[in-house]
């Protein structure tokens, strides 16, 4: 049994195989659109800002 996916891009069903070059993509063509979503930062992983840990750090070392 071939497992199918999702494509990231267009939601289209996509066979999960070693013959598809651009799993988990359906196409060069929605591999590219991600890539280009990633480029123009649409993506983003939330952190905390360098400001933030350092007075985070600080009431920490208060506490003790």
């Amino acid at each position: 049994m071939v497992t199918a996916v999702d494509c990231p891009t267009c939601s289209k069903k996509v066979e999960w195989t070693e013959t598809n070059k651009y799993r988990p993509f359906c196409s060069e063509r929605c591999k590219q659109i991600d890539l280009g979503a990633w480029a123009e930062e649409k993506y983003v992983i939330p952190a905390k800002s360098e400001q933030e840990n350092i007075g985070q750090n600080a009431d920490d070392q208060t506490a003790l």
